[in-house]
């Protein structure tokens, strides 16, 4: 394996200040500041899955509020919502004349700020809010929206809405790959090509034989969340990329996915298994839940096992523990060469500038 890896107008939330909740009700329901949503069963996690999302996992509060906490925690969020649709932007300082609202997670645009049946007009709504409260010295905002399907609903909604007052410009695209787990592990390996499912067999046997075995965990609480999350360090302090450096040993990326662990042990989402060699921990893979779709994070391995195909190992394991556990799909995020012998499915995205004409 490669080394890369209905009512009143709805209020807005700032998240720097929970405790002021805004007295104006959101339609159809009671106001719910930005630390409310910041649990598993939260309207903003429960409207991932109101709309078709192209990587639902990082549209949800463990992969977005984690990206806030260790990342961008200085930044004014933005959140309104309707029972099973919510929009929530970060306010981004920079060179724009207006205000320039983007995604919480503003790094690889995975994840969509938009959630849900209603998540355009709640767009509009706060582009109200906004505008009504600008001055004749301020540039009207702008929105950054990002994991936007080319052919997909909520795209299509914002141009018929928007267009007569506002531009659409494209600022990228990417192309995400993910694999199905229909048919259990038989089906998802009949979909791969014979000579992988011969290397991976080969590669299992040669593990076997040298003693290597697998451990599965799924933290249920803090204190599981940190101490496998040392662990996790310890290998990837051991790989190419904590030699390098270039891992998630070096802040930010250290805090952010110790927020992601912590957060994912509330629901036991997180999957996470090691490979070992005696009392040694010599590789892990980690990934989380969203419903039955399941998403890669990072996999690493000791830098002196390098030959002995811990990488493939560690997916196949995991996709053996996912089919076990009845899930549909596995998202591997963008696409990248060693993962084309392990997916099939390929997912276009864009993010959208919308600002005024």
């Amino acid at each position: 394996m490669s080394k890369q890896n209905a009512g009143p107008t709805p209020s807005v939330s700032q998240a720097n200040q929970p405790g002021k909740p805004n007295q104006t009700e959101p339609r159809g329901s009671d106001f719910n500041s930005i630390k409310s949503q910041d649990h598993p069963d939260s309207n903003w996690n429960q409207s991932v899955s109101g709309i078709s999302q192209a990587d639902p996992f990082c549209c949800r509060t463990e992969w977005q509020l984690s990206f806030h906490e260790a990342m961008e925690p200085n930044r004014r969020l933005i959140y309104r919502e309707t029972p099973g649709s919510a929009v929530v932007f970060a306010e981004q300082s920079g060179s724009y004349p207006g205000p320039l609202l983007v995604p919480v997670e503003s790094n690889w645009m995975f994840g969509c700020p938009l959630l849900g049946p209603d998540a355009v007009d709640l767009l509009d709504d706060v582009l109200g809010q906004i505008e009504s409260g600008s001055t004749t010295r301020r540039a009207p905002p702008a929105f950054v929206i990002s994991g936007l399907r080319p052919r997909g609903t909520p795209l299509r909604q914002i141009t018929t809405k928007f267009r007569s007052r506002f531009n659409l410009q494209s600022a990228g695209s990417s192309v995400l790959c993910s694999a199905s787990l229909a048919g259990g592990l038989d089906g998802y390996l009949s979909r791969r090509s014979s000579s992988h499912r011969r290397g991976l067999q080969k590669q299992a046997r040669r593990a076997a034989k040298s003693g290597i075995v697998f451990e599965r965990h799924a933290p249920a609480n803090k204190a599981e969340a940190e101490a496998i999350y040392g662990r996790m360090l310890a290998v990837e302090a051991s790989s190419w990329k904590g030699i390098g450096k270039c891992g998630m040993t070096i802040q930010p990326s250290r805090d952010y996915y110790a927020c992601m662990l912590r957060r994912l042990a509330v629901s036991g989402n997180s999957r996470v298994i090691f490979a070992c060699h005696g009392k040694r921990d010599i590789g892990f893979i980690f990934g989380g839940l969203a419903g039955k779709v399941y998403r890669g994070q990072q996999f690493s391995y000791a830098d002196d096992w390098e030959n002995a195909s811990i990488g493939n190992l560690l997916q196949i394991e995991q996709i053996r523990w996912l089919c076990e556990e009845g899930a549909t799909r596995y998202d591997m995020g963008p696409l990248m060469d060693y993962k084309r012998h392990w997916t099939e499915k390929r997912t276009a995205i864009e993010t959208r500038i919308l600002k005024r004409s």
